[in-house]
C-alpha cells in the first residue's frame, strides 16, 4: 500500500485546541496525501483506517478498527499507551525517535548536571540573600556522573558529558548491580522508560546508597521517584539538590512542597519538548517506509515495557 489517494490515518491524543492544529499542520504538510481522521471520523471509516498516529490518547481511542496494522506514538514514553487494555497485544508499536527531541534532552542534561557540579543552584540563593560567597571549584574529571537509561537519549547524554570531561558511566536494568554504582555517583541523570521494574525505583534505599552531597536529576518519568523519599533524602541534606522536570501528579500541584523547596529546581516537564515539524519529518519518514513494506524502526518490546 502506499500513501497515494488520500489514505486516512488516525490522529489522537490528549491535546488541547492549538496543539491539535499545530501537529494536525506540520503532519499534512509532511504527508500531503493523507487524510487525517479523528476518533469520531476514523470510526466511520473503520474498514479502511491501517494506522494510528497517536500523543498518549484517551482509553478505547483505538477500539473499533479492525484493520489497523501499526500504531506511531508522537511521544518517546509509551507507558501510558502499554497500559491501555483495549490496545490489541499484536498490533505493533512504534515509539518517537526524534534527532531534535534527542539533541534537546541532551541540552537540558549538560545544562543541569553542570549546575550541579559548579554550584549554580546555590549561587542562585545566595543572590536573593545578597551575599557574596564563591566556593571551591572542581574540575569536570573530578565530578562522577551516572546516567540511568542506555536508550538513544541516555546514549547521547552520557557522549556529551564525557566531551565536557565529567567522568560518566551508565547502566541499564539488565547491567551491574546498581548498588555497584551508586556510591560513587555524584550526580544521577534519569532517563529510563518507566516499567513495572523501575517504577519507585529512585526510593530511600536508593538515596541512601548514594555519597552525600549528590544531586538528582530526573528527566525520564514522575513515577520513577518516591516523592516523600526524595524529600526526606533533601531535608536530612544527604543529598545538596533535584532537578525535576516530571512529576507523579501533572500539573505539579501548587501547594506541593517541590514548589518552595530550596533544594529543588522544578521545570514544567519542559526538558526536551516535541518539536512538530521535525517530529513530523520522522512519522512522514517511517509511515512511508511501511507503506512500501519495509521494516519499521524503534517496535516497542511489550516484554520489556518499551
Amino acid at each position: 500500500m502506499n500513501a497515494a489517494g488520500n489514505t486516512p490515518v488516525l490522529l489522537c491524543g490528549n491535546f488541547e485546541a492549538q496543539e491539535h492544529q499545530a501537529w494536525l499542520s506540520a503532519l499534512s504538510l509532511a504527508l500531503p496525501d493523507v487524510d487525517w481522521l479523528d476518533v469520531t471520523t476514523a470510526r466511520l471509516r473503520a474498514g479502511e483506517v491501517q494506522v494510528a498516529v497517536v500523543a498518549n490518547p484517551p482509553l478505547g481511542s483505538l477500539q473499533g478498527l479492525p484493520e489497523l496494522r501499526l500504531v506511531h506514538s508522537l511521544w518517546a514514553g509509551v507507558d501510558r499507551l502499554l497500559a491501555d487494555p483495549s490496545v490489541p497485544a499484536h498490533l505493533p508499536i512504534v515509539r518517537m525517535v526524534d534527532p531534535a527531541m534527542t539533541a534537546a534532552m541532551v541540552q537540558t542534561a549538560l545544562w543541569a548536571v553542570l549546575a550541579l557540579h559548579r554550584g549554580y543552584f546555590v549561587y542562585g540563593q545566595h543572590q536573593r540573600q545578597a551575599r557574596w560567597l564563591p566556593h571551591a571549584q572542581l574540575r569536570a574529571d573530578e565530578v562522577s556522573v551516572l546516567v540511568l537509561g542506555e536508550g538513544v537519549m541516555g546514549h547521547a547524554v552520557r557522549a556529551a558529558l564525557a566531551a565536557q570531561g565529567y567522568a560518566v558511566t551508565s547502566w541499564r536494568r539488565d547491567g551491574a548491580p546498581l548498588a555497584r554504582v551508586l556510591p560513587q555517583a555524584q550526580v544521577v541523570v534519569n532517563l529510563l522508560p518507566l516499567t513495572a521494574e523501575t517504577r519507585g525505583l529512585l526510593n530511600a534505599d536508593f538515596f541512601a546508597a548514594l555519597p552525600r552531597g549528590a544531586g538528582i536529576v530526573n528527566l525520564a518519568r514522575g513515577a520513577h521517584v518516591v516523592d516523600d523519599d526524595l524529600l526526606n533524602a533533601l531535608q536530612s541534606g544527604h543529598l545538596a539538590h533535584a532537578v525535576l522536570d516530571v512529576f507523579n501528579t501533572e500539573p505539579l500541584p501548587p501547594a506541593h512542597p517541590y514548589w518552595q523547596h530550596p533544594r529543588v529546581t522544578v521545570l514544567p516537564h519542559a526538558a526536551a519538548l516535541t518539536d512538530e515539524r521535525s517530529a513530523a519529518t520522522v512519522v512522514a519518514k517511517n509511515l512511508r517506509a511501511f507503506w512500501r513494506g519495509q521494516p519499521m524502526p524503534h517496535l516497542v518490546d511489550r516484554v520489556r515495557g518499551y
